[in-house]
């Protein structure tokens, strides 16, 4: 769990600068385990003994892909949403509307954008995009 919320904060002070930092370390630790751990179907990949990504998913909402950005483009995202969609007829998820590299990837996953919205309703307080995967 330690290396889940390492990565978490890594993966976004690297690809998401633009964000807020809003919590400690010790927060996000606590975040994952009191509220991750405990409600969500977990996928962890990894290089040996370095995780190098994970999912997280609840029902028909994925809330959690990192990858390590030194293993962007090597398709560990591609494998770790494959594990997640196997037993799922539909997918949905949020993110950034300033993340590039995440939307394009979801894109190209097969994921529709469903809604935008101005980031009232998120923590971070900024312009979010639904996206939605249906197995055909």
């Amino acid at each position: 769990m330690p290396a889940v919320a390492r990565l978490n904060r890594h993966v976004r002070e690297i690809c998401l600068p633009y964000l807020p930092d809003l919590h400690t370390p010790e927060e996000d630790l606590a975040f994952f385990r009191e509220h991750v751990f405990s409600t969500s179907e977990m996928w962890l990949a990894q290089a040996g003994e370095r995780l190098i990504g994970f999912a997280g998913a609840r029902l028909d909402w994925l809330d959690h892909l990192y990858v390590d950005p030194v293993w962007h483009g090597r398709g560990v995202g591609q494998a770790l949403l494959a594990a997640v969609r196997e037993d799922r007829p539909e997918l949905n998820l949020w993110t950034f509307q300033e993340n590039a590299q995440a939307r394009r990837f979801y894109e190209r996953q097969g994921f529709r954008l469903v809604a935008t919205t101005d980031g009232s309703g998120n923590e971070e307080r900024m312009p979010d995009a639904h996206y939605r995967w249906v197995r055909d």
